[in-house]
């Protein structure tokens, strides 16, 4: 991101500020009272500053103040204060993210995605025992595919067969992914096809979830499985599931060595950040 030459930092950053500003012009209740005119920040450059922080500075919250302070004239905050009214925004992000989503969706005619979860740590293993952020055990999961221990979070993304991710959500790393996937409940186009891997098998909730939404549940069948797939099942499970590695290794590209946050709260909000800087780019 260091290479990316300053024009083109400049569009991308007057299209994340358009685009914010347009969806929380149209998503605003008409019961909600009018902005104090005191503020110095409005909700869009603070959502603004917070995306151009993950998209170009590694989430680094005071380099993104200072970009847009020092290009684009927005006035100044303090870090304290800044961060005050971005963690009063965690839940409208949250909500833009969602319509975000929503409108991918839509615009997805071939109606099939693929489901699969990735840790985040907090820290490296040998410092569990002096790490304040976290406290219950709960937060040491394993991660099966790179058969290692981890203590942090655990990422459910939603994502297109074109890898695009249209909904997520964190969990504590000791969480199963079935769990992930009961509590994330994904609210898909009816008719879609949702491609997991064994990890989320239940039957039960398989045939609850096309009871209740009229989708399909495809998950990976391990050898000795009572419901086998059909040979073309599995060939196109296997094919469509390639793209969320895809997806996955360039979503967490992103990501920095170490997520720098003081309180969980604000460490799983950098999380999201990551991965809506990554749908809109």
């Amino acid at each position: 991101d260091l290479l990316i030459p300053a024009e083109t930092m400049r569009e991308q950053t007057i299209a994340m500020y358009c685009f914010l500003d347009d969806l929380l012009t149209r998503t605003r209740p008409v019961w909600a009272r009018p902005a104090d005119p005191r503020r110095r920040l409005s909700d869009a450059e603070v959502l603004t500053t917070a995306l151009v922080a993950a998209r170009y500075f590694g989430g680094n919250l005071a380099l993104g103040r200072h970009y847009m302070q020092q290009h684009w004239g927005m006035k100044s905050l303090d870090k304290s204060g800044f961060t005050r009214h971005l963690h009063r925004l965690s839940e409208t992000l949250l909500g833009l993210f969602a319509t975000f989503g929503q409108a991918l969706k839509a615009l997805h005619t071939e109606a099939r995605y693929v489901i699969d979860s990735f840790p985040v740590a907090v820290c490296h293993n040998m410092r569990i025992g002096r790490s304040k952020l976290l406290g219950p055990e709960a937060y040491r999961g394993r991660c099966a595919s790179k058969r290692s221990w981890f203590y942090g979070f655990k990422v459910q993304v939603v994502a297109t067969t074109d890898g695009i991710a249209v909904d997520f959500y964190v969990h504590a790393g000791s969480e199963a992914d079935i769990s992930g996937l009961r509590a994330l409940a994904p609210d898909l186009p009816e008719g879609s096809v949702l491609y997991t891997d064994a990890g989320y098998t239940d039957y039960a909730w398989e045939e609850l979830f096309a009871e209740a939404t009229g989708n399909r549940q495809q998950t990976a069948r391990k050898g000795n499985s009572t419901r086998p797939h059909a040979p073309h099942e599995t060939y196109l499970l296997q094919h469509f599931r390639k793209t969320i590695e895809t997806a996955f290794s360039q979503l967490t590209a992103r990501f920095p060595k170490q997520i720098h946050a003081v309180t969980a709260q604000g460490f799983v909000l950098k999380i999201a950040l990551f991965i809506f800087v990554h749908a809109l780019d």
